[in-house]
This record gives structure tokens, sequence and C-alpha cells, in this order.
């Protein structure tokens, strides 16, 4: 298979939209217009409840793990780590800019992003994970978890595998993005507003 190929498929799988799915299927919902707005896990959970954000979280992860755990094995390429980092890329960009959802209304990307890292190096994701649950329960704001542990992970990496490692320099970009994408919660965190995991805004059935 073209490498080439193998970005569109993960660009594909990343854009399908797990949490607007849930909505529809379980609810009739556009879940952008209630709760945070976002296609992401948390917001299905303040809207839809755990069963169902469990399970978007698991298949965004997954559509994240997915293509660089297996597109590489199937790709005509000499350097399949190098094609590993972008097919998990790509599958990232689909979640953040799906096309399905005409390239609106995407979500943040940490769960495809932890999905990709998990992939591709696994140790190192788990321990950041780790972070993250333990700020989460500490603080209750999941946006600060996904933040801390963003930040956590190129630090590790940079340990574990080097500065000139393409797994680290990926890292450092993703958290880069994370942050970008994670602006509007700096700013509620900054001004004591942002709205701590477990407080739910559901829709009448």
């Amino acid at each position: 298979m073209n490498p080439v190929v193998g970005s569109v498929l993960a660009y594909l799988l990343g854009s399908i939209p797990f949490a607007y799915l849930a909505g529809r299927l379980s609810r009739n919902i556009d879940l952008r217009e209630h709760g945070s707005g976002n296609l992401g896990a948390t917001n299905v959970y303040r809207v839809l409840g755990a069963k169902i954000a469990i399970a978007v979280l698991l298949l965004d992860t997954a559509k994240g793990a997915l293509p660089v755990v297996f597109l590489p094995r199937w790709a005509e390429t000499t350097h399949p780590t190098e094609w590993a980092i972008g097919f998990g890329v790509a599958a990232i960009l689909g979640h953040v800019l799906p096309v399905f959802l005409l390239w609106r209304g995407g979500g943040k990307g940490v769960a495809t992003a932890a999905g990709v890292f998990l992939g591709l190096v696994p140790i190192a994701m788990v321990a950041a994970l780790l972070v993250f649950v333990a700020v989460l329960f500490v603080s209750g704001y999941v946006s600060l978890a996904s933040l801390t542990s963003a930040a956590l992970l190129p630090a590790i990496l940079i340990v574990t595998h080097g500065a000139r490692s393409p797994f680290f320099l990926m890292s450092l970009a993703v958290a880069i993005f994370v942050f970008w994408t994670h602006r509007a919660n700096i700013g509620r965190l900054r001004r004591g507003e942002e709205q701590r995991f477990g407080k739910k805004s559901g829709v009448p059935r």
C-alpha cells in the first residue's frame, strides 16, 4: 500500500465523529449545541452519561492507535517509523477537522493523540496517563489534566529517547497543538470559571 493512501485512510478514520454519532443515536441531538459544544468524551459524559462517554473515549483512542500500529505494516516504505508518526498526525487532524462534519466542530484531539502515543511509545504514554488521572483526581479539571500530561510527555521522551527522536519532536508539536486547542479552557482556568469534571448538563429525554 502506498503510504500516502495510508495517510488518507488514517485521516478518514480519525474523522469518524463518534461523539456526534452518540448524540444522534442516543437522543437525536447535536452535541455541538449542548454542554460545552465540544465533540469530546467529557462533553459526552456531561450530556449523555458515563456509559456512552466511556464508549466514545475508547473509540476516539482507538482511532489514534490503530493507524500507527497497523498501517506501517501494510505500507510500502523503508521509513516505517516516520510514516507511523505521519499516520498518527493524520488521525489527529481528522478528529479535529473531520471531513464527515465538513471540517467543523471536531474535538480537541486529546483522546486520539493519546491513542497515537499508546501505539508509538506505550510506556511513556501510560506514565503520562497516570499523571492525567492524578491531576484530575486532585483538581477536578479535565482540561488541566490534559494540559499537564501533554506537557509531561515530551519531558519523558527527551529522557528516554533523546532530543533528536522523532517521537519527542512529535510529542512537542502535539503538546503545543493541545495547548492551542485548549486556549479557551486556559482562560477559564485563570479566571476560576472552568467547570469541574462530574458536573452534568444533560438534556431532556
